[in-house]
């Protein structure tokens, strides 16, 4: 009975010791090719909105505007990307433009760590990036 206490709590202590998973680094943008599929670009634009936020909260303010630099080539390659849903059809290159300008912002008040201004741009991404996810 004792062994195996000594056992499960040897187990618990090591199970919870473990790192967490690494962040998959993101494949760059083609630079002169075809744009990606709309899914593949959103989920690219979900994890670099989430980078951006670890990065505030950790205050790298130079991986904060290279998320949002990332973001801004994203929305870019948005506009012209193939297997757009129907319901973004018509409006994908006012949203794609409106998540460019916004990562703009959120790199120039990254340059000035501008927390206010940050806060406000990354929320606006969050919904943004959000409203453009491919299923109802």
């Amino acid at each position: 009975m004792r062994r195996a206490l000594l056992l499960g709590c040897v187990l618990s202590i090591l199970t919870g010791c473990q790192l967490p998973p690494e962040q998959v680094p993101l494949k760059p943008l083609p630079d002169n090719g075809f744009p990606e599929g709309y899914g593949d670009l959103v989920k690219r634009a979900r994890v670099l909105a989430n980078s951006a936020n670890v990065a505030f909260y950790e205050n790298k303010w130079a991986d904060l505007q290279d998320a949002a630099e990332g973001l801004s080539k994203t929305a870019i390659y948005l506009a012209k990307s193939s297997g757009v849903p129907a319901r973004h059809k018509d409006t994908l290159p006012v949203e794609a433009g409106d998540l460019g300008k916004e990562a703009a912002k959120l790199k120039d008040a990254a340059a000035r760590q501008d927390e206010k201004k940050v806060t406000e741009s990354m929320q606006r991404i969050q919904l943004m990036v959000r409203q453009l996810r491919p299923e109802d």
